[in-house]
């Protein structure tokens, strides 16, 4: 049943079991972006990128993310610092297409070595407790941008530096997440751009993304109401968890476990 209905939707080389992996992932994928805001790309390119390659990963994960965001756009817009945000984006301008040139060109296995890697780097930041603490100048934000830009162009992993950046800025909670929401919907629109330029945006792509969607919009849906119930303590403890197993077990090590 599973494989006629991936051949109808045109995904002629992913095995039942893969896709079925793959829906898990944006499950997991989605519980953590509507529990805290960000992390889908941490939890769903690593574990995805096990059954599926990297360059399929990516765009896969930007169809179905920019469909579930769009309704937090209109009110990060109207609260947003945006001269600060489009600095930002000038950078991105510069290190998506270096990313996206590194997505199509580099080995599959050393794509996921450099997203475990920053995933892993990124948590133990976090759960340091180091913030960015400083006045935002408009070279370090662009450079921030470029940074971003690079690891979402190569694995739609541009989040940690952006985060941790505007964390400790001297911006209010609301602003920092207006921010974060108003900035990655630009730095989308140019990821699409890029991947539509490159051709990454192809039929399995599309076909698994009508799998893999309604599985993530539900893990959106109950984060969202999971956050409601958590407790600062419990949150981060999950939050933590997650990345940290996700940036684990989807090290090359571990193929042999999970395949």
């Amino acid at each position: 049943m599973m494989r006629e209905l991936l051949l109808a939707l045109g995904v002629t080389d992913v095995s039942p079991g893969a896709a079925v992996f793959v829906a898990v992932a944006a499950l997991l994928a989605g519980l953590a972006r509507g529990f805290s805001g960000f992390g889908s790309a941490l939890i769903f390119v690593p574990l995805a990128s096990t059954m599926i390659a990297p360059a399929m990963a990516a765009p896969l994960l930007l169809v179905v993310d920019v469909i579930m965001s769009a309704a937090l756009i209109p009110s990060a817009y109207k609260l947003a610092e945006k001269r600060e945000v489009l600095t930002m984006l000038c950078g991105t301008l510069i290190g998506l297409p270096l990313g996206t040139v590194v997505l199509v060109h580099a080995s599959p296995v050393s794509i996921r070595w450099a997203v475990a890697v920053l995933v892993l780097v990124m948590l133990a930041v976090v759960m340091s407790g180091w913030r960015f603490r400083g006045e935002p100048s408009r070279r370090l934000t662009a450079a921030v941008g470029l940074t971003a830009g690079f690891f979402s162009g190569m694995s739609q992993t541009g989040g940690p530096p952006v985060v941790l950046y505007w964390l400790g800025s001297h911006h209010s909670p609301a602003r920092v997440r207006a921010n974060i929401v108003f900035y990655f919907a630009l730095s989308m629109v140019l990821s699409v751009t890029a991947y539509l330029i490159i051709g990454l945006f192809t039929l399995p792509v599309l076909g698994l993304a009508v799998l893999v969607g309604p599985v993530y919009g539900l893990g959106v849906f109950v984060g969202t109401r999971m956050f409601g119930l958590a407790s600062v303590t419990v949150f981060r403890a999950i939050a933590y968890g997650l990345i940290a197993a996700t940036g684990l077990f989807s090290l090359p090590l571990f193929d042999g476990i999970l395949r």
